[in-house]
């Protein structure tokens, strides 16, 4: 039978914060999150990035790294502007969305490097 587990999180506690459907897992190793890109590019689905300052993480507006990969097939030219957000804003949140242009929607969206809180 399997438990239920209480995860605190509170307003006033920015590091008990939980943001996205992965954050209650351990941190994604590189791996992990290429087999995430290449997941997206398999659906057909545009990926891009977005990031924003941690205090700023809960509005609903964050900033587009440069435009979505639209037809974009390298899960390396993905994972490499990844790198270059994280690179350009260190103390930012960065996500990862596949945009599916079929259902006009988010299929996936993942925190891939939590900023320094």
């Amino acid at each position: 039978m399997s438990q239920e587990l209480d995860y605190p999180s509170s307003l006033s506690a920015p590091t008990s914060r939980k943001a996205e459907t992965f954050s209650y897992l351990p941190k994604m190793t590189t791996d992990q999150i290429k087999a995430q890109v290449e997941y997206i590019i398999s659906k057909g689905w545009n990926p891009a990035i977005e990031h924003s300052e941690p205090e700023n993480a809960f509005s609903y507006y964050w900033y587009m790294w440069k435009l979505p990969m639209f037809g974009d097939t390298d899960a390396n030219v993905v994972l490499a502007e990844v790198d270059a957000c994280i690179k350009a804003n260190p103390n930012n949140h960065v996500r990862l969305i596949g945009y599916d242009n079929y259902a006009q929607s988010q299929g996936a969206n993942m925190l891939v490097k939590r900023g320094d809180m």
